[in-house]
């Protein structure tokens, strides 16, 4: 399974598959279970099945393809060199939904060579959807990044071919987009933007999962999404799936993306630029630092 080649990463991708369809069993023992929660910040939420799925996809990645995994829960260590080829695992993207019996939560799991995503695996257990995305070589980057129009991807929705929507002008679009974690401590909390774009399209959503955010796009669902602050393995499954869908990509700036830094913006790459210019005209910072809630 060499993560370099366009047949080697379908092999990587069906492992991935298989590895998060069990991963997601052990979420759904869990799911409307009244679950143990403990705080790692003021509104971020760990349970005891997000270390189990965790542990799980952690010890069969790893043992069946060799690559070194990085998670949400126990971190890790990524791979350095040219060539080098990263898991990024969210065992349970949508804690906060899990925890309240809300079913939009799924099990993401993407490999990173070098700085690309290029294979992608988001399932969502109790909405029953399963995305793919697998790509060959690097996204062409020109500023925004999108696969050569020659190279060979993939792209699935429960198993069958999806694509980005064909949604041309940015008033007809429908977007998502989510709130960082210290939504109540910072003023860069993405509220002031939210309203602005939401004035300016058909209308936003917020959802609560990166990763599935991501998937619509790639299958048509949502034309646009943005997101700040988000995290590697938040992102590099759904960014992988995005580009296999045709979709585009890029930072807030309209630079290349960059999964560590996390500022993202995915389109159906038509209206992409029509974003990109929405985005620049919101000052950041407009919201300031909320009081401390009720007890």
């Amino acid at each position: 399974m060499t993560p370099t080649t366009y047949e080697g990463r379908l092999e990587l991708m069906a492992a991935a598959l298989d590895a998060s369809r069990e991963a997601s069993e052990i979420l759904k023992k869990g799911f409307r279970s009244h679950p143990n929660v403990e705080r790692k910040g003021r509104v971020d939420l760990v349970t005891e099945y997000d270390r189990a799925s965790e542990r799980f996809l952690r010890e069969r990645l790893e043992r069946v393809t060799g690559i070194a995994v990085v998670g949400e829960e126990e971190g890790g260590k990524r791979a350095t060199g040219v060539g080098g080829a990263t898991w990024f695992v969210d065992p349970l993207d949508g804690t906060t939904n899990f925890v309240h019996g809300h079913p939009y939560f799924c099990v993401s799991v993407g490999l990173v060579v070098d700085a690309s995503p290029v294979v992608g695996v988001v399932v969502a257990p109790e909405l029953k959807l399963e995305f793919t995305g697998v790509i060959e070589g690097e996204p062409v980057t020109v500023g925004t990044a999108r696969c050569d129009k020659d190279a060979r991807r993939s792209a699935t929705r429960n198993g069958l071919p999806c694509v980005v929507s064909d949604v041309g002008q940015f008033i007809d679009a429908l977007l998502a987009t989510g709130f960082p974690y210290d939504l109540h401590t910072s003023a860069d909390n993405n509220l002031d933007t939210f309203v602005a774009i939401m004035r300016r399209c058909q209308a936003v959503r917020r959802c609560g999962s990166a990763a599935l955010d991501l998937c619509h796009v790639a299958e048509g669902t949502y034309d646009g999404y943005w997101e700040r602050k988000l995290k590697p393995w938040d992102l590099a499954a759904g960014a992988a799936i995005v580009l296999a869908a045709g979709g585009e990509l890029s930072a807030y700036d309209g630079g290349p993306l960059d999964v560590v830094v996390g500022h993202l913006l995915a389109t159906n790459g038509i209206i992409h630029s029509a974003l990109l210019d929405e985005l620049a005209r919101v000052p950041v910072s407009v919201y300031p630092a909320a009081p401390p809630p009720p007890r």
